[in-house]
C-alpha cells in the first residue's frame, strides 16, 4: 500500500502516460535527469512486456491443465505445445488491444466484473463443495508452515512473497492510461489505491478458502499431473465437470489480464517512442487513424513478448525469470521517481491527491521495501543449486539494463548526444514556464473512466 500511495501522489501531480520517466526527469537534477529518465524509461518499458509474458505463459499452462482434467489427468504437455498456445494468446491479445479505446474500456469493466464474481465463487462455493477428507482445521490452515526449499524458514517465507507481489503489482498500470482518462489527476490515484484494496481483499479471501480446502498432502498438490496446484484443488473439491467449469472462468480471467498488460505496455512504449527514447522511434510513434490507438507499439510489445517466451526452451528456471523480471524491473522504475522527488531540489506541487506530512515516511517505507525485495528476488529457490537451476533474473535484468545504458553512451549515435527527456506538450493555467511538473493534455477528445485492477490469478 505504501508503494501505491507514493505512486498516487506523483500520478495526481502529473497524470501522463509517460508517468514514471517523465516524473523522474521533472524532479531530478539537470545534471543527471536525462540519464535517470532514460533508465526508468527502459525499465518501465520492459516491465509490462515481462508481465504479459508471465501472464500469458501462466494462461497457457492453465489451458493445458484444463485438457489434463478433461482427460482424467492422462494428458501430459510439452514445452513446444505450451509455447504454441502462448504464442496464440499473445497474437490474439495484439489484435484485441489494437481496437479503439472505448471498446477496451468496456472490456475492462467486463474483466473487473468477471474477476470479482470468480473470486466470490471460490470464496463461497469451494468450502461448500469440498469433501470432508480435504478440509483442514483452523490450526492447520492458519498456523502450519511447510518448507520445501532448504532455506531457513524465515527466508523461505520472504522468498514466497514473489507470488503476492507479482499478483498485486503493476501500480503504474492506470498511470499509462492517463491521457485516455477523464479527470485523470483525481481518477488515476484512486484507481491505483482501489486496485490494491480490491486485489488484497479478494486475494486474502481466496487464499483463506484454499488453505481450508486443499487437504494436508501439499506435496501431491504441488506435484499434480495437471501442472497447476489450484486446478488440482478444484478437481479434488468439485470433481471433473465442476472443476472444468470453474477453471474455464479462471482461464478467461487470466486471458483478460493479459490484454490489460499489453494495453498498458503499448501505451508506455508509445510514450517513450514519442519522446525519442526507443530505437526507430520515428516509426513507432504512430497513432492509427481509424482506431486512434498506437497499433505499432502494440505489435512491438507482442513481438518482444514472443521473444521472451523462447526462454522456456532453455530451462524452467529461465522461464521463471519472466515473473521476477516483471517485479524487479517495475521496482527499479518505481524507486527512481520516488527518490528523486525528495533527493533533489525541484518544483514539485501536489495534485488533488496528497498525503501531506506523511508523504516522506510513506515514500521511505516504500523504497526500503522495494530495494530489499529486489535483492531477495535475485536468490535461487534452494541454497544448494547448479548452473541450470540458478535464478537468472539478475542476468536477464542486468543484461537488459546494461544494453540500455550502453546504447545511451554509444559514441556519436547514443542517447547522450540527443536525448533530452520527455517532449513537452504541456499546458497549465496555474503554473509558470519555470515549473517542471504539470499535467499532460490528452489532445484526444473525450476521455474514458479507467480502473485497471491487477489481480492475476
Amino acid at each position: 500500500m505504501c508503494i501505491g500511495l507514493a505512486m498516487s501522489e506523483l500520478a495526481s501531480a502529473a497524470p501522463t502516460s509517460g508517468g514514471l520517466y517523465y516524473w523522474t526527469y521533472s524532479l531530478a537534477s539537470p545534471r543527471c535527469r536525462n540519464l535517470l529518465s532514460w533508465i526508468v524509461g527502459y525499465a518501465n518499458t520492459i516491465a509490462p512486456i515481462a508481465g504479459l509474458a508471465a501472464v500469458d505463459w501462466t494462461c497457457a499452462l492453465q489451458i493445458t491443465a484444463a485438457v489434463s482434467i478433461a482427460s482424467n489427468e492422462v494428458y501430459v504437455t510439452t514445452n513446444g505445445q505450451v509455447y504454441g498456445i502462448f504464442a496464440a494468446l499473445v497474437i490474439s491479445h495484439a489484435f484485441l488491444v489494437s481496437l479503439g479505446t472505448q471498446i477496451l474500456a468496456r472490456l475492462q469493466r467486463l474483466y473487473i466484473l468477471l474477476n470479482v464474481c470468480l473470486s466470490f465463487v471460490v470464496i463461497i462455493a469451494l468450502p461448500i463443495a469440498t469433501p470432508s477428507e480435504f478440509k483442514n482445521s483452523a490450526s492447520y490452515a492458519l498456523g502450519d508452515f511447510t518448507n520445501f526449499n532448504g532455506w531457513p524458514s524465515g527466508f523461505a517465507f520472504i522468498l514466497s512473497l514473489l507470488a503476492p507481489l507479482w499478483t498485486i503489482g503493476g501500480y503504474d498500470s492506470s498511470v499509462h492510461m492517463s491521457e485516455e482518462a477523464s479527470n485523470a489527476a483525481t481518477a488515476i490515484p484512486w484507481a491505483i489505491i482501489g486496485s490494491i484494496v480490491v486485489s488484497a481483499t479478494l486475494g486474502w479471501g481466496i487464499n483463506v478458502s484454499l488453505a481450508f480446502c486443499m487437504g494436508s498432502d501439499i506435496e501431491s498438490i504441488l506435484m499434480s499431473r495437471t501442472g497447476q496446484p489450484m486446478a488440482q484443488i478444484f478437481y479434488n473439491s468439485f470433481g471433473q465437470k465442476g472443476a472444468l467449469a470453474l477453471w474455464s472462468l479462471v482461464i478467461v480471467a487470466q486471458y483478460m489480464m493479459g490484454s490489460s498488460c499489453l494495453l498498458v505496455g503499448s501505451r508506455q512504449s508509445f510514450a517513450f517512442a514519442r519522446d525519442g527514447g526507443l530505437p526507430f522511434s520515428r516509426y513507432l510513434y504512430r497513432i492509427n487513424s481509424y482506431t486512434r490507438t498506437p497499433v505499432i507499439t502494440v505489435w512491438l510489445d507482442a513481438s518482444l513478448t514472443l521473444a521472451i517466451g523462447l526462454l522456456a526452451f532453455a530451462s524452467t528456471q529461465a522461464i521463471d525469470a519472466m515473473f521476477t523480471l516483471a517485479v524487479t524491473s517495475s521496482y527499479v522504475s518505481y524507486i527512481t521517481p520516488i527518490v528523486t522527488r525528495f533527493a533533489f531540489k525541484n518544483n514539485f506541487r501536489s495534485g488533488p491527491f496528497n498525503l501531506g506530512k506523511f508523504s516522506f515516511p510513506v515514500a521511505a517505507t516504500a523504497v526500503s521495501w522495494m530495494v530489499f525485495m529486489i535483492v531477495v528476488f535475485f536468490f535461487p529457490t534452494t541454497p544448494q543449486t547448479t548452473a541450470p537451476e540458478m535464478n537468472y533474473t539478475a542476468v536477464v535484468l542486468g543484461g537488459y539494463m546494461s544494453l540500455a545504458i550502453l546504447w545511451y553512451y554509444c559514441p556519436k549515435y547514443g542517447g547522450v548526444h540527443w536525448f533530452n527527456g520527455p517532449v513537452s506538450n504541456l499546458v497549465s493555467a496555474d503554473k509558470g514556464p519555470g515549473d517542471e511538473l504539470a499535467s499532460e493534455k490528452t489532445g484526444k477528445g473525450q476521455g474514458v473512466d479507467v480502473l485497471i485492477v491487477d489481480t492475476r490469478v
